[in-house]
């Protein structure tokens, strides 16, 4: 697939004044090897590609899946010391606490909805990822609730299911005030998320946003931690992944 260039000036999630131009790598896709039932976007971490993943993804007991994995934009990071490198968005810090580069966050959920928005209408979507893609998983969970992005225009995605992997949720701390609304309360109370973590983005963040996202009002978050599970995936975590979607979806 081709790369996508968007300029945050233009496209409808972006900010009515950044003059920010993004432009994503390519995207992989991994074609469901039986009925088509369900169609999760799954965004990488920090530095990597979409296909290092999708080539993973490819090997799990989910025939009924479509699994499209996107390449982020290469940016300077600062968390890398202004290093550029493949990012959703700029971090300060991998934590919910460091400020929220909201303009990014936006532009990189407003591409993973454009991925979603061609599948076809009886086919269930979701988005998943891994640490920085966790964190974006995550965005796009609270902006399906709220109805909107960060910047108040209209998020278009009917979500149905949600997995994070050693993430955090940028801007935790202020979502339970932002899910007021009875249509967002409950979005929220609808949307089934998955939460993994191993130890490099401090165990605390992930279990944190897990506890912040339900007390806003998210229902159905299941929150697993794993002993002396460095910052990558094992077995383990993708058979409790492979399960719970078999589960949610029914794929």
């Amino acid at each position: 697939m081709s790369k996508m260039s968007y300029s945050s000036a233009s496209m409808s999630s972006g900010s009515r004044t950044a003059r920010r131009s993004v432009e994503f790598g390519r995207t992989y896709v991994v074609r469901p090897k039986a009925k088509h039932q369900a169609t999760i976007v799954w965004l990488h971490g920090l530095g990597d590609n979409g296909s290092s993943w999708s080539q993973l993804l490819d090997n799990l007991p989910l025939p009924n899946i479509k699994w499209i994995c996107p390449t982020a934009p290469t940016r300077p990071v600062t968390v890398l010391g202004g290093f550029p490198c493949a990012a959703w968005f700029d971090d300060g810090e991998l934590s919910e606490d460091g400020p929220n580069d909201v303009e990014g966050l936006d532009a990189s959920v407003a591409h993973i909805a454009n991925l979603l928005s061609t599948e076809p209408s009886d086919v269930k979507l979701g988005i998943g990822g891994f640490s920085m893609g966790a964190a974006c998983a995550l965005y796009s969970a609270a902006c399906f609730a709220q109805g909107k992005y960060g910047n108040g225009n209209p998020y278009p995605i009917n979500l149905k299911a949600v997995v994070g992997l050693s993430g955090w949720l940028p801007g935790a701390r202020s979502l339970r005030n932002k899910i007021g609304s009875n249509d967002a309360a409950r979005r929220a109370a609808s949307l089934p998320i998955l939460l993994c973590h191993g130890q490099l983005v401090p165990y605390k963040y992930g279990e944190r946003s897990s506890q912040m996202m339900s007390s806003a009002g998210f229902r159905y978050v299941t929150f697993k931690g794993y002993e002396g599970l460095g910052h990558y995936t094992v077995p383990q975590e993708m058979e409790e992944v492979c399960q719970w979607l078999h589960t949610r979806l029914g794929a």
